[in-house]
């Protein structure tokens, strides 16, 4: 069994561009060997199924994967909505630092109720001062919020999750069972995974990077989201060669359409936690039956087991949690949390994802038995704080115009930029067959299914 479990080692692949990601952490070095482990896999892939000889060399460009792990895009023109929500962010307590996320309008609901503010950072910023950190966050994750405080390296590590985290494998394995690859005739060496059906059914940023990454080698991805999701300030980054659609799954229709999709996918990526699928009817055992030859992929935000393997989470929240955010305020001799410059567990962990499913899928193309991957933004956090900086030549903080590809991208917002790739296997280079789109703007259906 050769199932992806760690890095790649330095040296196994060509690496130009210099420049590093200004931080405590080696977010660049992550960075490049992330994407290259999308690489090394996609090569493999390539081998046993006959796509070529040998193995492909892998290439990423250094500068570029770092530039990636921000915003992909640059508007001409107009500008994108805000990331954040306005009452998002960093807040002092009584005794600590804690951040409250709320762009959902149900969490922003959730932290309001408790703090009994209005929605004004002044009045949330008042209501704050007088919790404990401890409280506070206990008291909104309770009311299905979701909130961090902010630990130190030595405090995480000393948690139960910490401490569950640091037993958690980088990529879970889970479930053996045998997996017969479909044909497809369209696949070549330069868009080796065209024809592969992924159904996309996660949001925010580390699964939505995963599905893109598999975009720009060819594959058909569909996104589901429900009746309304929207994503703003993300949806530029993440919906890039793929089609959206909404499907309510809280009707019988909505749920049998989605039995289509799963029984027609090849590839099935999700980001719900621990149960979230059985709730819509879609057990492993339904999974199985409906489709039995696909490649799963799943992710959480703080790991599978110990007492928060079922609280919600984002990248943000997680750099708060696991010391990061505290790290970086030491390095930098700040007083407040300084988180990494980018969101780099989302899309570290989603070129983690890639990388599984395409590893999944040459396991099973060399008749083994082929399991269900299992990440998480905290487990790739650990990873992160192993890693030791190499120290490239001068700073990474804004692209440049000859980072940008000179072709517009017309996107469903206005014109623009997007970044040129970081990576290439052999003669694969990632190039989207769509641009970056609206959510639900595409029926359910695969583009591939008459191919």
């Amino acid at each position: 069994m050769s199932l992806l479990a760690s890095l790649p080692a330095p040296g196994t692949f060509e690496s130009a561009g210099t420049g590093d990601l200004p931080s405590a952490f080696a977010v660049s070095e992550l960075a490049t060997l992330s994407c290259a482990a999308v690489g090394q896999e996609l090569s493999r892939l390539m081998t046993v199924t006959n796509l070529t000889a040998n193995s492909q060399s892998v290439s990423v460009d250094h500068r570029l994967a770092s530039l990636w792990f921000g915003e992909s895009f640059k508007p001409d023109g107009w500008q994108m909505p805000s990331l954040w929500d306005a009452v998002a962010g960093d807040y002092r307590a009584a005794d600590g630092w804690i951040r409250l996320h709320t762009n959902l309008p149900h969490h922003r609901a959730a932290a309001l109720g408790v703090l009994k503010a209005e929605v004004d950072r002044e009045s949330v910023a008042r209501a704050i001062r007088r919790w404990t950190v401890a409280d506070l966050e206990s008291a909104i994750v309770a009311e299905g919020g979701v909130a961090a405080a902010m630990r130190s390296r030595a405090e995480w590590q000393d948690h139960p999750q910490g401490r569950a985290i640091s037993r958690d494998p980088l990529i879970g394995w889970q479930s053996p069972r045998g997996v017969k690859l479909r044909d497809r005739p369209q696949a070549s060496v330069s868009r080796p995974l065209a024809g592969l059906r992924v159904l996309d059914m996660t949001r925010i940023l580390a699964g939505p990077v995963s599905t893109r990454t598999l975009a720009g080698f060819g594959a058909d991805v569909l996104r589901i989201d429900p009746p309304g999701w929207d994503e703003p300030g993300v949806i530029t980054g993440v919906s890039l060669g793929k089609r959206c659609a909404y499907l309510d799954l809280k009707s019988q229709s909505g749920l049998d359409r989605l039995r289509e999709l799963l029984a027609q996918a090849d590839v099935f990526i999700h980001g719900y936690r621990p149960g979230a699928l059985d709730s819509l009817g879609l057990t492993k055992a339904e999974r199985d039956g409906l489709a039995p030859n696909r490649i799963e992929v799943t992710l959480d935000a703080y790991g599978w087991q110990g007492p928060w393997a079922n609280r919600r989470g984002f990248d943000s929240l997680v750099q708060m949690s696991s010391g990061i955010a505290h790290a970086g305020m030491e390095w930098a001799n700040a007083d407040k949390p300084t988180p990494l410059p980018v969101q780099a567990l989302d899309h570290a962990t989603g070129y983690l994802m890639a990388a599984a499913a395409l590893s999944a899928m040459a396991e099973a193309a060399s008749g083994h038995t082929v399991m269900t991957a299992r990440l998480s933004l905290a487990r790739t956090a650990e990873l992160l704080a192993s890693l030791a900086k190499t120290g490239t030549e001068g700073n990474i903080t804004t692209a440049s115009i000859e980072d940008y590809s000179q072709t517009p991208e017309d996107t469903g917002w206005g014109p623009g930029r997007r970044l040129k790739p970081a990576l290439t296997v052999g003669p694969a280079n990632m190039r989207w067959n769509l641009p970056a789109g609206r959510l639900g703007t595409s029926a359910p259906e695969w583009a591939s299914l008459g191919d």
